[in-house]
């Protein structure tokens, strides 16, 4: 096939773009410049507007993982209109310019979140469970309508709603796993808080189902099996890692150190992957630890 990636410098693009390649896969990547573009790249400008079309033509399959940062920035008016912007105009931008062309290509596979279901406590949800409440809610929401001109032109939409995903190089895991090597992490808030996660491997690889699949459509929640509860989180990091788990972070502290973004560390997304499960996807980390340290072991 021949793929068009988004995102491709992101946590998961990053990871998607060499595992699609070596499934011989040809990718192209959207980047935001005009210049000394190289043979594998498309310029394009999402808040301009602007997209070489042209260099699209052939193509079989987007893949749209560009966006904003969610924890990169305090949430100011400002960097919450970035979250928005970032999402909807970018996907509005791909989906028009894939309805537009000649032939159409086959499937959209578009970035969105589980934050679609807001705070969902102790009740599990899936993919047939109505948008939550609250700021993320209303941007997942916003986000997965933008690509409406990609699906009213007949063309396959999948909107990957992804987890918290289980990696060192980004993400929260990211900022996570120094704290606890140096013995200094803990739960959050009262732990009792439940995280849909997925393995950065599980996250290439269902991307790459989604792509693959033709009967799949419609929101498709990439989590694992299992969600867990920050407390099991913590202890699971504690016991791969062999490193003491004493210090909790109260949730004052949180909100002090982090604004309006702490209420998503501190809410509870039991979400379940009922579309992959029905479809027979398999996952390699079924569990948290086992998520952990295919995070921690080295490259292959």
């Amino acid at each position: 096939m021949r793929i068009a990636v988004t995102g491709s410098t992101g946590l998961i693009g990053s990871a998607l773009v060499p595992a699609l390649r070596a499934d011989d896969h040809e990718v192209l990547r959207l980047v935001r410049r005009d210049g000394s573009l190289a043979a594998d790249e498309v310029s394009w400008d999402p808040r301009a507007g602007r997209i070489d079309v042209a260099r699209l033509r052939g193509i079989d399959a987007v893949v749209h993982l560009a966006g904003a940062g969610v924890g990169d920035a305090r949430w100011t008016e400002d960097y919450k209109r970035e979250i928005r912007d970032s999402r909807v105009l970018g996907t509005s931008l791909i989906a028009q310019a894939m309805a537009g062309l000649d032939p159409r290509p086959a499937a959209l596979v578009a970035g969105s979140a589980i934050g679609f279901y807001g705070d969902t406590g102790d009740r599990a949800v899936d993919e047939t469970s109505p948008v939550g409440t609250g700021f993320l809610a209303e941007v997942v929401q916003a986000w997965e309508e933008s690509a409406d001109p990609a699906r009213q032109a007949g063309i396959r939409v999948t909107n990957a709603r992804t987890g918290l995903v289980v990696a060192k190089e980004g993400g929260a895991w990211a900022r996570m796993f120094p704290l606890f090597r140096w013995g200094l992490g803990g739960r959050m808030g009262d732990g009792r808080q439940y995280w849909s996660w997925i393995s950065l491997r599980d996250e290439v690889s269902a991307l790459t189902f989604l792509l693959t699949n033709a009967d799949v459509v419609g929101p498709v929640n990439l989590t694992a099996p299992n969600p867990a509860t920050n407390a099991e989180v913590t202890a699971a990091m504690g016991s791969v890692l062999g490193r003491p788990t004493l210090l909790p972070v109260p949730a004052f502290a949180l909100r002090t150190a982090l604004g309006e973004f702490s209420s998503e560390i501190l809410s509870s997304a039991r979400v379940l992957p009922h579309v992959l499960e029905q479809h027979g996807f398999t996952w390699q980390d079924r569990d948290i630890a086992s998520a952990i340290r295919a995070a921690i072991q080295p490259a292959a």
